[in-house]
């Protein structure tokens, strides 16, 4: 995980161990000796040495999960708190055992892994290599960014010697959505089998009663699990995110130009690439000054028409990104089913206003609308109607843009959901 290889040292059982690197090695900076605390963080700790685990990838790399573990462990760091990460996984062989199971098992047609690891085995399988390595090091404290590898079987505890409820080990939940929330909107929802549906919500529901305290990205999602899995409030926190690399942009902006920016990385369709395709090729008709560039993977590249007034970018360097999000009027991004939207928050950072759905995150992101506009459904005609009122006003995108970038810097730190994780 780091760019040095650590000293090894002995762990008690006699085997020798690498002792994982700190998220501090990441920033390029030392952890700080522990900092002063406010009045209002005057109680104990819930930790002061903490794993932080995803299976989406190394949780130390930037590009895991947009890079919210990775920043959670430096912010915790900075706060004097040791961090290591875990990457549980699936092997290849693995994988073709559970696709074979998945399907003989009557959940239905498999179009993605996601699939699998939603399963009661991947889940397993995860949460116990999980609970080996935590053994292996002595870790009591994970915070896990996302419930597929947390530890779903009850039985598990008194079954498996290795299981890490039997090392009292506090599992701490940072997340983004959950599965019944995510189903709501899900493109591809009707190839999921009744009896995947259900085995998927009731492991959802066992994995979120499982953990010491969940902490969300949106008030939204911390509302849902309370009202929807049954889960105490005093247990559900909601945190925030914090943001990405881009930087805030006070200089000259021109909004009488209506340029529009739409930014995949990718799941183009889901991202609502072809929405906005169809409702600016309606828009345009009315208002031929726009423009919308779009930024996504090269492999979506003939999925976006020709037209003089798209520009199809992709393998932008950040700081041709960055500069785009400043030169753009609105960002059109009405995406399907994120549950909360880095992009969003990129923008309005960027004193550009955005326009999406009135679903998930954005709502609460938007300040209700006060940043940015909502679009009542993901139909084409919807948003170009929504696209021409909010260009047709300059000044209100202006005011719009100010606030929202105001909004931004005030709410969403990684030091803020730092401190709100760290201190009860």
């Amino acid at each position: 995980m780091a760019a040095h290889t650590p000293q090894s040292q002995s762990h008690p059982s006699g085997r020798p161990v690498q002792p994982p690197p700190v998220f501090g090695g990441f920033s390029g900076e030392e952890a700080p000796a522990r900092p002063a605390i406010t009045e209002g963080e005057a109680g104990e700790r819930r930790f002061d040495h903490v794993a932080i685990t995803s299976v989406f990838g190394d949780p130390a790399h930037p590009r895991t999960w947009s890079g919210a573990p990775r920043n959670l462990g430096v912010a915790l760091e900075k706060l004097g708190v040791t961090v290591e990460g875990f990457h549980p996984h699936l092997s290849k062989t693995f994988k073709m055992g559970l696709a074979a199971r998945h399907v003989m098992g009557g959940y239905g047609r498999l179009m993605t892994s996601e699939q699998l690891y939603r399963a009661a085995p991947a889940r397993r399988h995860l949460a116990r290599q999980l609970a080996a390595k935590a053994a292996e090091r002595g870790t009591r404290h994970i915070i896990h960014t996302g419930a597929l590898d947390l530890p779903a079987v009850e039985a598990q505890a008194t079954a498996d010697p290795m299981a890490d409820r039997a090392h009292r080990v506090h599992h701490y939940l940072y997340c983004d959505h959950t599965w019944a929330l995510a189903a709501e909107h899900r493109p591809d929802i009707a190839g999921y089998s009744a009896r995947a549906l259900e085995a998927y919500e009731e492991l959802e529901r066992r994995s979120l009663h499982c953990v010491d305290h969940i902490f969300t990205f949106g008030r939204y999602v911390r509302d849902h699990i309370i009202s929807h899995y049954g889960v105490p409030a005093a247990r559900v926190t909601a945190v925030g995110s914090g943001m990405g690399d881009i930087k805030p942009y006070i200089g000259p902006k021109d909004y009488a130009k209506p340029k529009l920016l739409f930014v995949c990385k990718h799941l183009f369709r889901e991202k609502g690439g072809e929405l906005v395709i169809e409702a600016f090729q309606q828009a345009v008709l009315r208002r031929p000054d726009l423009t919308l560039t779009i930024v996504a993977d090269p492999s979506v590249r003939d999925r976006v028409p020709e037209h003089p007034a798209i520009d199809f970018r992709s393998a932008l360097p950040w700081a041709e990104l960055q500069e785009l999000y400043r030169r753009s009027s609105l960002l059109v991004q009405p995406m399907l089913n994120d549950p909360w939207g880095q992009v969003y928050l990129e923008a309005l950072i960027s004193r550009t206003p955005v326009l999406g759905l009135r679903r998930n995150g954005l709502p609460e992101i938007s300040g209700d609308g006060r940043y940015g506009f909502l679009a009542s459904r993901a139909d084409p005609q919807v948003l170009a109607d929504l696209i021409i009122h909010a260009v047709s006003d300059p000044q209100r995108l202006a005011v719009m843009g100010a606030r929202g970038q105001n909004h931004v810097l005030e709410t969403y730190t990684w030091d803020r959901v730092a401190r709100a994780v760290l201190f009860p």
